[in-house]
């Protein structure tokens, strides 16, 4: 009799191989033919009428979506409707399981490589609309990193002063797709894009300001928005606007581009005069006092048009011009307000070096309500556009917060004590059912436990009297063996105390509770119980009371004691190690020393492979690195991140000199 799975012979039948090329064809004929009808049931029947393991039949149907999509775009003849219709059709195969869960993402990837940027804003609006799909538990895990990717390549294909708009519609759905807590899209050093170079004209011998022009403006040309016209030209400036001013003004915009440089001295200087001179401009040159269009006015208050402004022009011929546009004096004291709200806050990863004195946070204070005052001065709406600055710099603080706290959940677990509780039947003791009253016996069913139960009233409070503290102390414990160390008793060591298993057991436990020796790594090596028990004895006889007549001992390790194994002595007359924790400025002066060697200690500290690498990613910088790793150690350990616990990592790790500089530190 033969089983099922052999043949006449008796030999075992291997299994038919998958046929990939007629599972694809027939799988792009279906998909083909599921477009034309705008239904996914043609996917679902050849999908299971074709025979072959799933894997298999799903990896083929992710070729064929590929396929049909690579022919559209290759024929030219689809609208952006049709590529649409092919993705929402392998959003519907994800759903029935019937391909892979990343192909949405491939097949939009491919059509935005493919198409030009007019047609990708149609393609991104679908995206979009559909933020809610990408979030679902189908789509998310499999599919964000291929939606950031995807949002980054069109990012770099884009121009920020034509495409601010484009832009900023991909960096708002990245915010919305990705949680607050995702760190990829966090700023947690607080660095600053240093690439945003604003470029002027800072050779004075070509500078066209203070020559006069003769030149009228063209009969019927245009202004320009932000401009004004011949009508609603500017009254006469207190202030002359030469080259000296020009470049006064623009060269600002290096400091609010990297603030770091205000915590410079001379830098500061120059920020100083730079900027009481551009806000005298401010003040002397109000809106109010010019003879504004009301006309133009009015109509920027009913047209409701936003005005961006990607990059700042710098020509100097604008100069005048850009003075009496109040979204420019917006923009321009919005940034003073940034900056300032970055010099006066608390940055965790901000230098120990970069802090203000006096009399730089009293100028900061007096120049924040001048350029609030000058906000609320300009037209239209001046004092609602203060009140919501203020508003959002204010929320901005508690973000701030947020970031130097580690960035924790929003979402708070509920505690134990929130729940709710079901309602116990409590079982009654002895005592509610026995004896009642102060001089009232419990009877515990023998005598003698009725003795021991009635001793004290509260049993449990007896057990933590102080006449039950049956540890002895070091000096009673270890008089006999020092007592045996000194040469002058000729005691020989077979017959030592220590040598007692019993003794060496008692006297293990007893060191953990009482003597801090017990803890402190060393690197002589012990044969035996004995011989470690012999050390910490010799130890124990110098730190001891003068009338134990321990002074002649005289062992080997003397000289290692000299060298700072004294700890009990260090502890009486200098504050405890352990009580101190690791400084801001002792993790900056570590990470100087580490460097590169960072990742050493890191094994030592117990980071995990995955911290490591995330703290790679945060920055290129070694020292920085070496920062990062100091800070996500002390996060996690809290109150336990103690110079001690850091030194003997580092001591383990093989840094003993860096271990020695920061324990005299």
């Amino acid at each position: 009799m033969f089983s099922g799975t052999s043949g006449c012979n008796g030999v075992k039948m291997s299994p038919s191989l998958f046929n990939f090329v007629d599972a694809k064809d027939k799988f792009t004929a279906s998909a083909r033919n599921a477009l034309i009808g705008k239904t996914s049931k043609p996917l679902v029947n050849a999908f299971n009428q074709f025979p072959g393991h799933e894997a298999e039949k799903k990896t083929t149907f992710d070729q064929a979506l590929r396929g049909v999509l690579g022919d559209q775009i290759v024929e030219q003849k689809a609208n952006c409707d049709e590529y649409l219709s092919l993705i929402y059709l392998s959003i519907d195969a994800v759903t029935e399981g019937i391909c892979s869960a990343t192909t949405p993402f491939l097949l939009l990837g491919d059509v935005l490589d493919c198409l030009p940027l007019d047609q990708c804003d149609r393609i991104f609006s679908f995206v979009e609309k559909n933020v809610s799909t990408w979030k679902s538990n189908s789509f998310y895990t499999a599919g964000k990193n291929y939606l950031l990717r995807m949002c980054n390549d069109l990012l770099r294909r884009l121009s920020k002063s034509q495409n601010t708009v484009f832009c900023g519609r991909i960096q708002l759905f990245l915010a919305r797709l990705f949680p607050l807590s995702e760190k990829s899209g966090l700023n947690l050093q607080s660095q600053f894009n240093l690439e945003n170079i604003t470029v002027f004209n800072k050779n004075e011998q070509e500078s066209t300001l203070g020559l006069k022009h003769t030149e009228e403006k063209e009969d019927g040309m245009e202004v320009e928005e932000g401009e004004m016209g011949e009508d609603d030209a500017p009254a006469p400036c207190s202030i002359p606007i030469d080259y000296n001013l020009y470049r006064k003004f623009w060269t600002l915009q290096d400091y609010f581009r990297n603030p770091v440089q205000c915590y410079d001295k001379f830098s500061w200087m120059t920020f100083l005069k730079f900027s009481e001179e551009t806000l005298a401009v401010f003040k002397s040159f109000k809106l109010d006092d010019m003879q504004a269009s009301k006309r133009k006015l009015e109509e920027l208050r009913a047209s409701g048009e936003d005005v961006y402004f990607a990059k700042f022009l710098t020509n100097e011929k604008l100069m005048d011009l850009q003075l009496s546009d109040s979204n420019f004096r917006r923009h321009i004291l919005l940034q003073y307000l940034i900056l300032f709200q970055y010099l006066k806050g608390q940055v965790k990863f901000k230098s120990s070096s970069c802090v203000l004195h006096d009399d730089q946070s009293a100028w900061i204070e007096e120049t924040t309500k001048l350029v609030y005052q000058l906000l609320k001065e300009i037209p239209p709406d001046g004092d609602k556009f203060a009140t919501m600055v203020e508003h959002i710099l204010n929320t901005e603080e508690n973000w701030n917060g947020w970031k130097n706290e580690g960035c924790p959940s929003f979402v708070k677990e509920r505690t134990v004590d929130d729940k709710p509780k079901r309602p116990t039947r409590k079982r009654q003791a002895p005592e509610d059912f026995l004896g009642k009253g102060p001089d009232a016996k419990i009877f515990m069913g023998n005598d003698e436990l009725t003795r021991l139960w009635n001793l004290h009233h509260d049993n449990m409070d007896a057990c933590k009297s102080d006449s039950r503290e049956f540890m002895p102390s070091l000096d009673e414990f270890f008089t006999e063996a020092i007592e045996q160390a000194d040469p002058t008793n000729m005691v020989e060591d077979e017959y030592k105390v220590v040598r007692n298993p019993n003794y060496g057991w008692r006297a293990l436990r007893l060191l953990s509770r009482r003597s801090p020796h017990f803890f402190q790594p060393t690197n002589q090596k012990f044969k035996s119980l004995a011989d470690y028990l012999d050390s910490m004895v010799s130890k124990l006889a110098k730190e001891l009371p003068k009338d134990i007549p321990s002074e002649e001992i005289k062992t080997g390790e003397e000289d290692d004691d000299d060298n700072g194994d004294n700890l009990l002595k260090d502890s009486n007359d200098s504050p405890s190690i352990q009580s101190k924790m690791v400084t801001n400025q002792q993790m900056d002066d570590l990470a100087a020393k580490l460097g590169a060697e960072w990742k050493a200690l890191a094994s030592h500290l117990e980071m995990k492979a995955a911290e490591m690498r995330e703290i790679e990613t945060d920055s290129e910088d070694v020292d920085m690195q070496a920062k990062l790793l100091l800070v996500a150690w002390q996060d996690r350990e809290g109150a336990q991140a103690t110079v001690e616990s850091l030194v003997a990592a580092l001591n383990s790790a093989g840094f003993s000199q860096i271990a020695d500089c920061l324990n005299e530190a």
